[in-house]
């Protein structure tokens, strides 16, 4: 007999599909709609650089915007070209590769958002 990891009821006659976290028919589930809610923020775009678990290598993080993926995204694309190097978006923090906390509040600032220096 095998075992699941999650466990737990997979279908029901009465609704159907079940959702393995919440248990709950799909169509009634509210995970899925818990995960596409952005993420909490003040509306400060806070920049900081940090080095930790990165070998020594700095990294421009940017904290605090109210955004969903898709435009934390674009907002990641345009910092990362605008400072002419590599990053990544991940769970609503941009990061950009190197020392460029200026550079990223200059275009913050220009492109509207309240930004400011954190952490030093």
């Amino acid at each position: 007999m095998k075992s699941s990891s999650t466990g737990g009821l997979v279908y029901s006659t009465d609704g159907g599909r079940m959702c393995p976290e919440c248990r709950k028919p799909l169509t009634q589930c509210l995970c899925k709609q818990a995960a596409k809610a952005p993420p909490a923020g003040d509306g400060i775009a806070r920049v900081s650089r940090e080095t930790k678990g990165r070998g020594g290598k700095s990294v421009t993080v940017v904290k605090g915007l109210a955004l969903d993926g898709a435009a934390l995204n674009a907002l990641g694309k345009q910092l990362r070209t605008a400072c002419g190097s590599g990053g990544t978006v991940k769970d609503g923090v941009i990061e950009i590769q190197g020392e460029h906390c200026d550079r990223v509040l200059e275009v913050l600032q220009k492109q509207g958002y309240r930004a400011k220096r954190a952490g030093g």
